[in-house]
């Protein structure tokens, strides 16, 4: 309706080679608010683990909290924007929201505004918590909100006539989303490794978090500057709502004839024809057959977002050493969005394409299902590579032992003695290795002093050089660490300091292996979960967009965001009820879990019926005068004349050609 009350005019935006000038500011705008946004996520987790010292099951359920509400604020701003502020003021003031939310986090960051003591660390962490958590609240809520608004409002900028132009710009506006997520998941996490700070030098999360926060910014003052230049269509009404409202409706106005004495309808919808038009529960009920099968769907979801938890906290213990460049850990994201790019126009042009040709019928839903299943295979795979990672990993003591490390600081060998254990000889200036024992063994030493450590590090893999003096002389010694590695250095007592005397009389021991399992290993399980999402959630998409009337659209995308936040509650609930002492083995289940909802799923879309909507609709259009018709029999026409066409024009969709979209 918008579009045929202003076919001229689209505003005052002029127009640069046939596109609106406004655009540019909305595609600016789009690319600025996605660096902000996974810039800031892809080191949330390692912040959570390393700066609020969280544990790796609290920082994946937060991560995943936070998720979740991201993809559920979206609902909220797509009704507030058709139903009241319009989506120009929602952008607006949701983007304001956003931008503190950004500063909050980059504040929380912030190690020495607590850090009395000057020590490294944050004296107050609740202080931190409390605003990591408040910044994390408005970012959901901001980028939630705005979610729906952005491409919608940027359409809206185009005339009637510039069907192509519109198209091209959502091409383009998709493309800024990928772009903007590749570049910040590659340049936060080289922000994070810097070591900054006003009193002591610690990772540098502040600035992880500050540069998103500045693009946040940037880009809510480039939508601003455009604002002459926008059209800006007055709130129309939210489609959900009305079908909330209907839905309502047919439930108590049914609860209202529950009697024997009222006759039965054919479907529990058509309670609700007394009050709502007839066209518009017939396209409920269609909608109503794709979001059932929408319920199996959230598992995908549980394991596609623990890329950005569990993954990422599994490749802290992975060697990051590709030659020329050090990933970090964080930096592995960046393979998602690569691959992306790569497999959406392979699989378009190339692997369906080689699938019709063979004869085989691979409809939209046995893709998504393909998808479910090459996402189960990425965990299988993850859990492979755990399984390597324990090897490398120390063995810490259980809860009725104690570990020991011993160190002869003495000019002599001296001999321990432990119950149950051959006796040990410890030569001077040399130290034992780590030796578990129960709490009730006695500890017996012979010879002379000695003292124990219990070594904790974590280091970066990098050369450390660190100077002696005493004396008035100074001597230097430099090692290599890797990442994840713990040394003690051994000093002896009678260290004469001369020129190399440092690096050949101090002696070294290893207590922590440092990190050999390549991360090079977690390429297959990012390419399988990628091509699983390229064939479920583009394919997703696709299928229920050709299956849910024109203006249900809107109702189709909250569902699909509804999964994506089920799906990451989903891991809260299984993280705490599973406690899965080994990380493989919760990897397994997981995949052991997406696998039983494929088979359900799979199930559920072999009974499934492809329509046209636009057919259901036509049937109910050229009745509308006949009122002696019965609903029922009208949709169950349209629904069995729409299918019937269907199969003539495409097949069977069990045994015929796949459905054009």
């Amino acid at each position: 309706e918008d579009l045929k009350k202003a076919k001229k005019s689209r505003g005052k935006s002029k127009e640069v080679c046939g596109y609106p000038l406004s655009i540019f500011f909305i595609i600016v705008n789009e690319f600025c608010e996605r660096f902000s946004y996974y810039g800031m996520r892809a080191v949330l987790v390692l912040y959570f683990k390393y700066f609020l010292r969280w544990d790796d099951d609290l920082a994946t359920s937060i991560y995943h909290t936070f998720v979740a509400l991201c993809y559920l604020t979206p609902i909220l701003g797509a009704i507030v924007a058709d139903s009241w502020l319009g989506k120009f003021k929602t952008i607006i003031y949701l983007s304001i929201v956003y931008a503190v939310g950004q500063v909050a986090m980059a504040v929380s960051a912030i190690h020495d505004i607590t850090d009395a003591d000057r020590d490294g660390t944050p004296d107050n962490m609740t202080f931190h918590v409390a605003m990591s958590m408040t910044g994390l609240f408005l970012i959901a809520l901001g980028t939630g909100g705005i979610k729906p608004c952005v491409s919608a409002f940027g359409g809206d900028q185009f005339s009637d006539h510039q069907e192509r132009q519109r198209s091209t710009f959502f091409s383009v506006f998709y493309l800024c989303i990928n772009g903007g997520s590749l570049l910040s998941t590659i340049i936060t996490p080289l922000l994070r490794a810097q070591d900054c700070g006003i009193y002591t030098q610690q990772k540098c999360y502040a600035l992880a978090f500050g540069v998103p926060a500045a693009l946040m910014v940037v880009s809510l003052v480039v939508f601003i500057v455009g604002s002459g230049m926008y059209y800006k269509a007055k709130p129309q009404g939210n489609i959900m709502l009305d079908v909330c409202k209907c839905i309502g409706f047919s439930i108590k106005n049914r609860y209202r004839h529950r009697g024997k004495q009222f006759p039965k309808r054919a479907h529990w919808l058509d309670w609700a024809e007394e009050k709502y038009d007839k066209l518009l529960i017939a396209q409920i009920k269609m909608v109503l057959k794709v979001l059932f099968l929408y319920i199996p769907l959230p598992m995908f979801w549980t394991l596609f977002d623990q890329k950005g938890s569990r993954w990422t906290l599994q490749a802290t213990n992975m060697d990051g050493n590709f030659g020329l460049l050090i990933i970090q850990p964080d930096q592995m994201q960046t393979v998602n969005p690569i691959l992306i790019l790569t497999l959406v126009p392979i699989m378009d042009s190339v692997i369906y394409p080689l699938i019709r040709k063979c004869g085989l019928n691979f409809t939209p839903l046995k893709r998504m299902t393909v998808g479910m299943l090459l996402a189960a295979s990425a965990f299988v795979s993850a859990a492979l590579v755990q399984v390597e990672i324990d090897k490398t990993l120390p063995v810490f003591p259980s809860s009725s032992q104690s570990q020991l490390k011993l160190l002869n600081m003495g000019n002599n060998p001296v001999t321990l003695s432990l119950p149950n254990n051959d006796l040990l000889n410890l030569a001077a200036a040399q130290v034992s290795n780590l030796m578990k024992i129960t709490k009730l063994e006695i500890l017996k030493l012979r010879g002379k002093s000695m003292q124990s450590k219990i070594p904790l590090c974590d280091s970066r893999h990098c050369v450390i050089t660190f100077n002696l003096s005493s004396g008035g002389r100074s001597c230097d010694y430099s090692r290599e660490f890797g990442y994840g590695s713990s040394f003690t250095f051994f000093i002896p007592n009678n260290l004469v300091i001369g020129p190399t005397t440092c690096q050949e009389s101090i002696t070294v021991i290893e207590d922590i292996k440092p990190n050999s399992v390549h991360m090079a290993l977690q390429i297959p399980q990012y390419f399988l979960i990628t091509a699983g999402e390229v064939m479920f959630s583009v394919t997703g998409l696709e299928f229920s967009y050709s299956q849910a009337p024109s203006n249900m659209k809107a109702v189709l995308q909250a569902g699909w965001l509804l999964t994506v936040a089920v799906g990451n509650f989903i891991v809260l609930i299984v993280a705490e009820l599973a406690k899965l002492p080994m990380q493989w083995a919760e990897y397994v289940l997981f995949a052991s879990l997406l696998v039983a909802v494929c088979i359900i799923f799979s199930i559920m879309a072999y009974f499934y019926t492809y329509i046209d909507p636009r057919e259901i609709e036509a049937q109910f259009k050229k009745s509308t005068d006949d009122d002696s018709d019965d609903e029922s029999r009208q949709y169950k026409k349209g629904l069995e004349m729409a299918s019937k066409n269907y199969k003539s024009d495409y097949g069977d969709h069990k045994d015929g050609r796949e459905t054009k979209m």
